[in-house]
């Protein structure tokens, strides 16, 4: 097999915590288009769905401890060696450290699945945001995508999208309507990003 690399092809880094149906939905669609790669997916949590999702679609998948994120350079380091184009939270669940924001300014983005400041912070993700919007009756909720810095869903917002909520819909409900927002609008935002001249 002959190497075809593409050197302008950008590279994507994904950091996830939990199962990745969002980090192998940016897998795939960007598999199928070429335009950029998904290098490695990264996660905190061992027995993550995420890293056997990566594995059997053939990224690079790693584990990585509390000293190797925040007490070491080790995660670091390998980023470093990566040099990723756009590093992606896909229900990453602890703070980025400073150095790893200062390497990477403006390249590190997360989405959230609410329309934040609303039901941001620590402990708000996943079925905690869905029921605390199921809880507020509110008439809407969605998506934000946004830069990452040193505190919990404060980033500058670079994307958002909104769905209507019936008085019938359950919490889990929300999360479906939520999760296809995310399915839809995530990787054409991290597109347009990498590829900010494109039109479409």
């Amino acid at each position: 097999m002959t190497s075809t690399a593409n050197t302008s092809q950008k590279r994507i880094v994904i950091f996830a915590s939990g199962s990745g149906t969002n980090a192998e939905n940016i897998i795939r669609y960007f598999q199928e288009n070429k335009k950029a790669e998904v290098k490695a997916v990264f996660s905190n949590k061992r027995s993550a769905k995420v890293l056997k999702r990566a594995y059997d679609l053939e990224v690079q998948a790693l584990h990585f401890d509390r000293v190797a994120f925040y007490d070491t350079n080790e995660v670091l380091n390998v980023l470093k060696d990566m040099d990723p184009d756009l590093i992606v939270l896909a229900g990453f669940l602890w703070v980025f450290p400073k150095k790893i924001l200062k390497e990477f300014p403006d390249k590190v983005i997360n989405i959230h699945p609410a329309l934040l400041p609303k039901y941001g912070g620590k402990g708000m993700y996943g079925m905690n945001v869905h029921q605390a919007v199921f809880n507020s009756k509110d008439a809407e909720t969605g998506i934000s995508i946004h830069y990452v810095n040193e505190r919990y869903d404060e980033g500058k917002t670079i994307f958002q999208t909104s769905t209507p909520i019936s008085p019938q819909d359950t919490a889990e409900e929300i999360a479906h309507k939520i999760h296809k927002l995310e399915y839809q609008h995530f990787p054409k935002v991290i597109e347009q990003l990498l590829f900010p001249s494109r039109n479409d």
